[in-house]
């Protein structure tokens, strides 16, 4: 192995909320490089995410990861953050006569708890003004939260860099090559030696997978457009998260009265810095305004976003059977930020063999890991 090259214990490649959680969770205990091929970390997912703590969001398998994370965004240790990092907000899933099947499906799939309330024209009214005729029935989801992403993954990056992390931006792989001693890593910001690579790079999961030399597992990026809308009226602070059941749009409060709106699309793409579609926004405000009346004044923003799924859409998280020291921390879907202090918590043990965190109690680990794709 080279000499004049910085050895580590690990090397996570991304520095979005997945490589930053896991590498706030493991700095203190391994000496981790984390590397971002951007200017700055969160660039690509984490900085476009329309974020909330859903419980029934990812279905029934995501949930127990879900449900694990929630203490440590509610009420966080004082020393990784003196505020939550949620705020309330509540969802309501609507849907038209059509779909009550839909509405007693997701209420089924939950109904060990009162998570799920089922709701009439008159209930649905009292959360949505403005509401046209034709939406009939739906759900409420009192627990749903906003996450402050952008807070949260800087508290991680921080205590990354606290617990002795190292972290290098601009640092594209250019070339890896293992040996059985390791892995000797060409970066555009230089180059090291590690035991292990961590495979957090969201969308780019599989292409590093293969420049590493491990066979990819699938994972899929799919790309996803948002739009401001500045409305009249201004849309209500307290309003809540507005999903169709049919999942053909979604939208909430942005603050100062704007709205975030998407079509709920996902469109298979290629890894890349993801720009809007204007038709698929033109579709998500036409069915925005099949929803309220109210007048859309301008889009001031659009964006789109890469949320990379594996084949049974359930994250994977795992040493790889096939190459020792190469470790999956991918395929997060859209749940990757409300999931992250589980997530890193599991991962943890996987890669430390330390016993699971007490959070995790009663949840099978396996069903996430990568030997499920045989």
């Amino acid at each position: 192995m080279p000499t004049d090259f910085p050895h580590f214990d690990a090397l996570i490649i991304g520095a979005g909320m997945a490589g930053a959680s896991l590498g706030a969770e493991i700095a203190a205990d391994m000496a981790v490089l984390m590397i971002e091929q951007e200017d700055q970390p969160g660039y690509h997912a984490t900085g476009r995410s329309v974020a909330f703590w859903s419980e029934s969001y990812g279905g029934p398998l995501v949930r127990p990861l879900t449900q694990a994370s929630l203490a440590a965004l509610a009420d966080p240790d004082p020393a990784f953050s003196e505020d939550s990092f949620l705020s309330p907000r509540g969802a309501v899933h609507i849907g038209n006569a059509d779909d009550a099947t839909l509405r007693d499906r997701m209420i089924a799939a939950f109904a060990d708890n009162d998570l799920l309330v089922p709701m009439d024209r008159s209930a649905l009214e009292t959360r949505i003004p403005g509401l046209r005729p034709g939406w009939s029935t739906g759900v409420w989801e009192a627990s749903t939260a906003d996450i402050d992403v952008a807070t949260l993954h800087a508290a991680y990056l921080r205590q990354f860099r606290q617990r002795g992390g190292t972290l290098w931006t601009d640092a594209a792989l250019t070339s890896v090559e293992r040996s059985s001693r390791g892995w000797t890593v060409l970066t555009a910001a230089g180059a090291c030696t590690a035991d292990i690579l961590i495979n957090a790079a969201g969308a780019w999961a599989d292409p590093v997978a293969r420049l590493c030399g491990v066979a990819p597992l699938g994972i899929q990026p799919l790309l996803r457009n948002v739009a401001q809308l500045r409305t009249d009226p201004a849309a209500p602070a307290d309003l809540p998260l507005v999903l169709d059941l049919a999942e053909q749009f979604y939208f909430k409060p942005a603050g100062g009265g704007r709205i975030w709106l998407t079509p709920h699309d996902e469109h298979p793409a290629l890894p890349c810095d993801a720009g809007p579609d204007d038709l698929a926004i033109a579709t998500a405000i036409a069915r925005f305004e099949q929803v309220v009346d109210w007048k859309v004044e301008a889009v001031e923003r659009k964006w789109a976003g890469l949320r990379s799924f594996a084949p049974d859409r359930l994250p994977v998280y795992g040493f790889d059977r096939r190459t020792p020291g190469f470790f999956w921390f991918a395929g997060q879907g859209g749940f990757g930020i409300q999931t992250a202090p589980a997530a890193a918590l599991l991962a943890r043990a996987r890669l430390t063999g330390a016993a699971p965190h007490a959070a995790l109690s009663g949840i099978d680990l396996d069903r996430y890991d990568p030997a499920r794709f045989g």
